[in-house]
């Protein structure tokens, strides 16, 4: 799949994927995201950003997991 929206440098934001060489980490936007922060605040809170970032950042982040094993944990 291919990301638009998402770039990754080595100079930037110590490699992590960004929003269009913006200095928005896409696990920043995800973790709003998870928060349950509305779209609207998001974009107050980044007014470079636009509606689609945060579509694309929640794609990244869904192919990201996708793409590894993640240990699981039990809650006694």
């Amino acid at each position: 799949m291919k990301f638009q929206r998402i770039t990754i440098s080595a100079d930037q934001m110590g490699g992590l994927p960004c929003i269009r060489g913006l200095r928005i980490p896409v696990s920043v936007i995800v973790d709003l995201v998870a928060a349950n922060t509305p779209d609207e605040e998001i974009l107050r809170l980044y007014p470079d950003l636009e509606t689609e970032d945060i579509r694309e950042a929640l794609a990244y982040a869904a192919v990201a997991v996708r793409e590894r094993e993640l240990p699981l944990q039990m809650i006694p």
